[in-house]
């Protein structure tokens, strides 16, 4: 069956938020009413870059009720994927480009409880996911190369959006569609509109002069697209 279309979900990520101050932000995002938290697991390998790992996933999962979404931009992700999901992950993601068996470690998220999403970077086309749609719960389009945040959105991500969402139509699938990378208030309603499931935001969020206020202005846009579908 596919995918049902509701109400777009928005998931502020914790990279843009003060490490000193999770409490506080996670406090925030319940206040807000963010869907989910973003969590980017990056481990230097992957990524030119290190941020968390378990300790902070298994502090986040004592503090809050919102839905935790695991990015892995990590090698070999299936040796890792299930410490996520044990340490309370709700959500865990694999980049199709570091993993040679995504059947393999899709099933094995799913099966110990989490939704199982893949990971394609910019350069890696939609149409490489053809042969595990009909397994993945949700496919993350990266609109920036994983490694940092407050990056620039890449408008392609805008037509691979589209690709996918032709896929999942022509599939008959429902997986959903998230966005990570540059989004804000100024291109959230494209991407809905072009078939967007969840926005992940970090600076449009965090890095704001009125953090609330942010979340609102790109949950409005976010609202607008929807409606224009």
């Amino acid at each position: 069956m596919a995918c049902m279309r509701t109400s777009p979900l928005i998931a502020p990520s914790l990279l843009s938020a003060d490490f000193m101050r999770l409490a506080e932000e996670m406090r925030f995002l319940e206040a807000a009413n963010a869907d989910v938290v973003h969590v980017d697991v990056m481990d230097g390998r992957f990524t030119p870059n290190i941020t968390v790992g378990l300790p902070i996933v298994e502090a986040l999962r004592r503090e809050t009720k919102l839905t935790i979404d695991c990015h892995l931009m990590i090698v070999e992700p299936l040796k890792f994927a299930l410490e996520f999901v044990k340490a309370g992950a709700d959500w865990v993601s694999v980049h199709q480009e570091a993993d040679p068996h995504l059947h393999r470690t899709v099933t094995a998220i799913k099966g110990a409880g989490a939704k199982a999403g893949v990971v394609v970077n910019p350069s890696t086309p939609v149409e490489s996911l053809v042969d595990v749609l009909d397994c993945l719960d949700f496919v993350l389009v990266m609109s920036v190369n994983p490694g940092f945040g407050g990056q620039s959105f890449i408008p392609g991500a805008l037509d691979k959006v589209r690709r996918l969402d032709a896929l999942r139509q022509k599939s008959d699938t429902s997986f959903f569609i998230q966005v990570d990378g540059g989004v804000n208030s100024a291109n959230a309603q494209p991407l809905v509109e072009a078939g967007a499931d969840c926005l992940v935001a970090g600076n449009a969020i965090f890095r704001a002069p009125n953090p609330m206020g942010a979340l609102k202005e790109i949950r409005a846009a976010m609202l607008k697209g929807s409606a224009r579908q």
